[in-house]
C-alpha cells in the first residue's frame, strides 16, 4: 500500500487523540531535512485523555505494517503515513495524521 513516508516531525496520534513521538530516528536519510523512521521504532504516548480505569492511557505504540519496497539499514522497511500501528495498552490504531507530502514508499 503506498503512502508518504513518515519523517520524526509528522504527526502521529492514538485512537484517543494522545501525540506521538518515534524513540529514535534514522538520521541517515532525510525528507524534507527530518530524518525517516523505521517501523521498528518504537513510539512513546503523551496526552491520551482514555481514562486509566478503562485500561488506559495509550502509553507506547509500535507499527505493523510499511514500506515494503522502500527500506534501509540493511532491509528495515519505513513508516508510511497509511500504514497499520497499535497501541499499547489499549489495542486502538496508532495513525499517521500529517506528514511531508513529496516522497512516496511503497
Amino acid at each position: 500500500m503506498p503512502g508518504f513516508l513518515a519523517q520524526q516531525a509528522a504527526t502521529v496520534l492514538c485512537g484517543h487523540g494522545g501525540r506521538a513521538a518515534p524513540v529514535t530516528a534514522y538520521r541517515r536519510v532525510t525528507c524534507g531535512g527530518q530524518p525517516l523512521v523505521m517501523l521498528s521504532t518504537p513510539y512513546t504516548i503523551a496526552g491520551c485523555p482514555f481514562p486509566t480505569a478503562s485500561g488506559g492511557p495509550c502509553a507506547s505504540g509500535t507499527w505493523t505494517a510499511g514500506s515494503t519496497r522502500v527500506r534501509v539499514m540493511g532491509g528495515q522497511p519505513l513508516v508510511l503515513q497509511g500504514g497499520s500501528g497499535v497501541c499499547a495498552p489499549t489495542g486502538v490504531p496508532l495513525t499517521v495524521t500529517c506528514s511531508q507530502v513529496r516522497v512516496r514508499g511503497l
